[in-house]
């Protein structure tokens, strides 16, 4: 079995779309949230995921951008990632919405050898809103890991692809899909070999150019468009 792990696209069309060319042969496709905030395109992501999920296997959890824009809590957001919150609560359908709120903030995967995978958009300690980045000590992670029981903790939020193995537990982050942020501005996403329980993670060029222009256009704060050319 081959698991495609994704997050945070982040209302970017284009860079969803390229990395769904490369995952959509997976078997179960795992998202740890943040399908809105930020880009241009947000009825088109979430419309697109309502529809995939419809026809295959896909977990998706909610992120701090979708539970702000699905519920309206915005506090402790920047002034860019609040102006784009704002705009979002504008544009997207009431039906998109819905599906951001009725979204679980955790989900459970177990494969076919029996190995479980939890899904969390930041720790199990805050899962909307704790950051866990590749530089923390190992003790930190180890005491993360003692909140679940899960073989394996799936998180995004960070935006940095990361692996962390701790006693033969893995913490793991895809990185972003639309809005990186470790110095490459390609699109992130991880597949897992159930078989061999080998990870790797992928980099994928999209038509930045054009998620650019439609941030621009749409007069969202220029800083979420040109961010987008340094990944970060």
């Amino acid at each position: 079995m081959f698991i495609s792990l994704i997050s945070d696209v982040h209302s970017n069309w284009e860079a969803l779309q390229a990395v769904w060319d490369e995952v959509k042969d997976a078997d179960v496709i795992l998202c740890m949230g943040d399908l809105v905030g930020y880009g241009a395109s947000p009825n088109e992501v979430v419309e697109f995921f309502r529809e995939q999920m419809e026809r295959r296997k896909i977990l998706c959890v909610r992120g701090n951008h979708d539970n702000a824009i699905a519920f309206g809590t915005e506090w402790g957001f920047n002034p860019y990632a609040r102006q784009a919150v704002r705009w979002h609560q504008r544009v997207m359908s009431t039906e998109n919405l819905e599906f951001l709120r009725k979204l679980p903030v955790r989900q459970l995967f177990i494969d076919e050898a029996g190995r479980s995978y939890l899904l969390i958009h930041g720790s199990p300690r805050a899962p909307l809103d704790e950051y866990l980045f590749p530089w923390l000590p190992d003790s930190e992670f180890k005491a993360v890991l003692s909140y679940v029981k899960q073989d394996d903790l799936l998180v995004g939020h960070t935006h940095v692809p990361m692996l962390k193995e701790i006693a033969g537990r893995r913490i793991i982050n895809p990185g972003s899909v639309g809005q990186p942020r470790d110095g490459d501005w390609r699109a992130s996403y991880a597949l897992i070999d159930t078989e061999t329980q080998k990870i790797e993670f992928h980099r994928v060029e999209y038509d930045v150019q054009e998620a650019v222009r439609k941030i621009i256009k749409a007069d969202l704060p220029r800083f979420l468009a040109e961010r987008l050319y340094d990944g970060y």
